[in-house]
């Protein structure tokens, strides 16, 4: 698992520009799907047909997109004016190494001003001499992400920018490549966009129709010093979403899950989020409705360059999936 996680927490791929993360997912799953496509919005669909003799449409969406910095002016000396694509910190962000897609890095900084944290106040510095040598380095428009670094602490966890959401895309694709043959129809997707609203999923959904939607996402910690809500801690297994402020998970999926969990023999924690959303918001509501639940990675210090994960969690959340496409 570990080794799939690094290579898909390799490419950029900021909102908007999932593309690189989209050909390293299809290598990793190409040999496990009876069909692969991408939509116009850019998704990569993998479906894996039914056996039974009245399969349903289980729909898993684990989005490939991650927070960046979008630049929108250069100043006269390079500095580089940026707005946020996605949920960015400022103070998380500050003299964070950053990289662009073509390959620049910078490091990001904040005016020494007093008063809140405005996003007007944060540059990019590439180490530019002026505008013209800026903009022969980057554009307007171009979206820089925290650079990639992965790296263990401990026995168990690994850190890295992009665990928002790649180690779910990992875990989505391990499923792809152990599960074998199902009764039910599996359509993974791997959507993008969710970062801005959760687009990709949407239009996924709706053109897919199915069944029953669970989102595979991380979801906040509450094990560090200061830090209590939600109730989740790392190391204590795979959570099953109850709700975010984006869904209220359909009750009787969500039993099934933690009934699943019991059956596979791994440890569950019941989630209950007091902010945020996954891409069950929009399979929910997409059509007529569908019956969603969301499963979650426990993982520290979400959106910023250092999340925090913890294997045993993602081994968890494998085994539950594998039992519940039993």
């Amino acid at each position: 698992m570990i080794e799939l996680l690094k290579k898909l927490l390799a490419p950029i791929g900021p909102t908007g520009m999932e593309g690189a993360v989209a050909a390293a997912i299809t290598e990793e799953i190409k040999d496990y799907a009876d069909e692969i496509k991408t939509d116009a919005l850019g998704n990569l669909i993998a479906v894996k047909h039914g056996k039974g003799p009245n399969p349903k449409k289980i729909m898993f969406s684990a989005h490939m997109d991650h927070i960046g910095f979008i630049v929108t002016g250069v100043e006269k000396e390079g500095y580089l004016r940026v707005a946020s694509v996605g949920g960015v910190g400022i103070p998380v962000s500050r003299t964070r190494h950053v990289t662009f897609v073509n390959g620049v890095h910078g490091v990001v900084v904040k005016e020494p001003k007093e008063g809140p944290d405005m996003f007007k106040d944060l540059f990019i510095d590439i180490g530019a001499q002026d505008k013209e040598d800026a903009l022969s380095m980057v554009s307007i428009g171009d979206v820089a992400v925290y650079a990639g670094d992965v790296f263990p602490l401990g026995k168990n966890r690994w850190a890295s920018p992009a665990m928002d959401d790649r180690c779910a895309c990992a875990l989505l694709a391990k499923l792809l490549q152990t599960v074998g043959d199902t009764q039910d129809t599996v359509i993974a997707v791997f959507s993008v966009q969710e970062e801005v609203g959760c687009r990709g999923a949407r239009v996924a959904s709706f053109a897919m129709e199915p069944d029953i939607g669970i989102a595979l996402d991380v979801t906040g910690w509450g094990d560090t010093p200061g830090t209590t809500q939600p109730e989740i801690k790392l190391g204590e297994g795979i959570a099953v979403k109850i709700m975010d402020r984006g869904s209220i998970s359909n009750p009787a999926l969500r039993e099934e899950l933690l009934v699943c969990g019991e059956k596979a023999g791994v440890k569950t924690q019941r989630e209950v989020l007091p902010y945020g959303g996954t891409d069950a918001s929009a399979m929910q509501t997409s059509r007529g409705g569908i019956p969603v639940c969301t499963i979650s990675i426990p993982c520290r210090y979400v959106h910023s360059a250092c999340e925090v994960i913890d294997m045993r969690d993602m081994d968890a959340g494998l085994k539950l999936l594998q039992e519940y496409l039993k």
